[in-house]
């Protein structure tokens, strides 16, 4: 089975333009992220899913600088813009992370794939219900199943939002969601907005543990900021 991680990721947010370019700790959102996911063990690839849109011109030139791969494809149609990433890179399954989540914790990428892995079901989420903070979402997902459903998203929100349609249609599909012990979902670590930019900024988050610190950690220095 080969299994890739796909982040999708544009620079035309509304709410903070260019997000997963700003700098966290003088680095960029997208370097930490990809360098936090590449402690995740058991992946093939790591996949920038972006947009043919001129302005997206800049995250492929961060890619080609960095040797990162990626993929263009749709900016309206986000799930097909995933499932041609998937094809084009021949993946069996795919691990979707938002590019808005730089400190996620890779820990909780490998839990999730040895669920997918010994289970095999057609999806293993941690937000059906939530109870991780929002930034450290993971859905991993087989590749067939979103391109043989693509045609069903007959909603802008379905297309939008890739797994909508699965969790909509929950009887449909074998979903196995992760469940943290305590319920963390209304934490956000998740960046949409320059505060949410500025309240990581504030965190005493160090060169040294930035690409590596856990879930756990992050909550409580977060915590230590109340």
């Amino acid at each position: 089975m080969k299994i890739i991680i796909i982040v999708p990721a544009r620079m035309g947010s509304r709410r903070l333009k260019g997000k997963v370019l700003k700098k966290l700790k003088k680095f960029s959102l997208l370097y930490i992220l990809v360098n936090r996911l590449k402690k995740a063990k058991f992946v093939d690839k790591i996949v920038i899913s972006t947009t043919k849109k001129r302005e997206d011109n800049l995250i492929v030139k961060y890619c080609k600088k960095y040797k990162i791969n990626f993929f263009r494809g749709s900016s309206l149609n986000v799930a097909k813009r995933i499932s041609d990433t998937a094809s084009y890179y021949k993946a069996t399954a795919f691990i979707r992370i938002n590019g808005d989540s730089p400190l996620i914790d890779y820990r909780i990428i490998d839990k999730a794939y040895k669920i997918f892995k010994n289970k095999k079901p057609d999806l293993v989420t941690n937000i059906f219900p939530r109870s991780f903070p929002v930034g450290q979402s993971v859905e991993i997902m087989k590749s067939k199943l979103l391109k043989d459903n693509l045609l069903k998203f007959k909603s802008k929100i379905y297309k939008e939002h890739v797994t909508k349609f699965f969790y909509k249609n929950k009887k449909k599909f074998k979903i196995i969601n992760l469940k943290n012990p305590k319920n963390y979902s209304k934490k956000k670590f998740a960046i949409d907005t320059p505060k949410d930019l500025e309240r990581l900024e504030n965190l005493n988050l160090t060169k040294k543990n930035l690409f590596k610190i856990d879930m756990k950690s992050i909550i409580r220095l977060s915590n230590e900021k109340i």
